[in-house]
């Protein structure tokens, strides 16, 4: 297997000059996006009484594992390119295919290097960026104050009772102590025309429905507001347990607990296929990586003094950024139902696989 590759020397400076590289884009890129993130994020943080330069900080290191994450690939593909544009450009691949190596032969350093990068984005992600995404989640739902002792804290939540929808500000607590905040109750009749607005502070649980405390109603047809005493239960076919269904999150959950939240969701008789989808993903998205060789590679081969370099760079990079796209065009389609969940996750990387082969075995003929 091992003769597939070329000399231990020539192999060790092809791996370790794309390894820089790698690593020279990843950290411009982040740190270039990073500053741009917190020209838009360190106001909105020391909005909050007490915050200061601890907590900016702090958002830096929740937020560099999730740039670090999701640009790892792009890093890997520019990587690509800068590492095999230069050494044509030098005329050391064409010194390699006079030696007797081929293409492929020329790449598998490089894609050997790129399956390193895929295990340690694979784990990066599982160990790290799931908890650093839970955490910031929880400390943007507070506003960047100080985050509940509830780990099941949510904000913004949206639910449906049949065709009625409440909304809720915020989400404490599980089971029947569960409590919401600045609720907003909408009644809708059988054509989804909205009849009655109902908002309160808090809604508990009174098993059945939700007791809004201090209500106030807004009746659309005549345009009325109203008071509705000191309570008023509504959504009587939402429980506790629906609610705690809905609260996973695939970006903080690992590939164990969000097997764990589908099958409890299956079990539910609840749609998954989103979930499904992203969960295969955390596995074909790290191994991306092993595509950016392949797909960049067009521009390492070709004679440069052709005057094509230029054009061939732009192809590979417009090759590895097509793929990206359509990931996440199947992906999207994946949770809206329109592909399988494993078609989603992976149609993308076979197909791009299958194209990049293609480019590579015309360019080298």
């Amino acid at each position: 297997m091992f003769d597939f590759f070329p000399s231990r020397t020539l192999t060790w400076y092809l791996a370790k000059t794309f390894v820089v590289r790698i690593l020279a884009v990843l950290v411009m890129l982040v740190l270039v996006l990073m500053m741009l993130d917190l020209l838009g994020r360190t106001g909105r943080i020391l909005d909050h009484p007490g915050n200061g330069q601890a907590e900016v900080l702090r958002y830096v290191s929740l937020r560099l594992p999730q740039l670090v994450a999701r640009f790892l690939p792009y890093s890997v593909l520019l990587a690509t390119i800068l590492t095999l544009a230069t050494m044509n450009q030098n005329s050391e691949v064409t010194a390699m295919k006079a030696a007797g190596l081929s293409a492929h032969q020329i790449l598998a350093p490089l894609v050997l290097a790129a399956a390193l990068v895929a295990l340690f984005s694979f784990a990066f992600n599982e160990r790290i960026v799931t908890r650093a995404t839970g955490t910031l989640k929880a400390w943007e739902a507070a506003e960047y104050g100080p985050v509940p002792d509830d780990p099941d804290t949510r904000s913004n939540v949206y639910l449906n009772d049949g065709n009625d929808v409440l909304l809720a500000g915020r989400l404490e607590g599980t089971g029947a102590a569960t409590m919401m905040r600045n609720v907003t109750f909408y009644q809708r009749d059988d054509e989804g025309m909205i009849r009655r607005r109902v908002t309160a502070p808090v809604a508990r649980f009174a098993d059945p429905g939700w007791r809004l405390e201090q209500p106030r109603i807004f009746e659309v047809g005549p345009a009325e507001g109203t008071s509705a005493g000191q309570s008023l239960v509504v959504a009587p076919g939402l429980t506790p347990g629906q609610i705690g269904l809905r609260r996973v999150d695939p970006d903080a959950e690992p590939l164990p607990e969000l097997a764990r939240s589908i099958t409890a969701l299956e079990g539910a008789g609840r749609r998954t296929a989103e979930l499904e989808g992203r969960w295969w993903h955390k596995i074909s998205g790290p191994l991306s990586a092993l595509l950016m060789p392949l797909l960049g590679a067009v521009a390492g081969f070709g004679l440069a003094r052709s005057g094509h370099l230029f054009a061939r760079a732009v192809i590979g990079m417009a090759l590895g950024f097509a793929y990206f796209v359509v990931d996440n065009a199947a992906l999207a389609m994946g949770s809206f139902g329109g592909y399988p969940p494993l078609l989603a996750a992976w149609a993308p990387f076979v197909l791009f696989f299958l194209l990049g082969e293609t480019v590579l075995i015309r360019t080298e003929e």
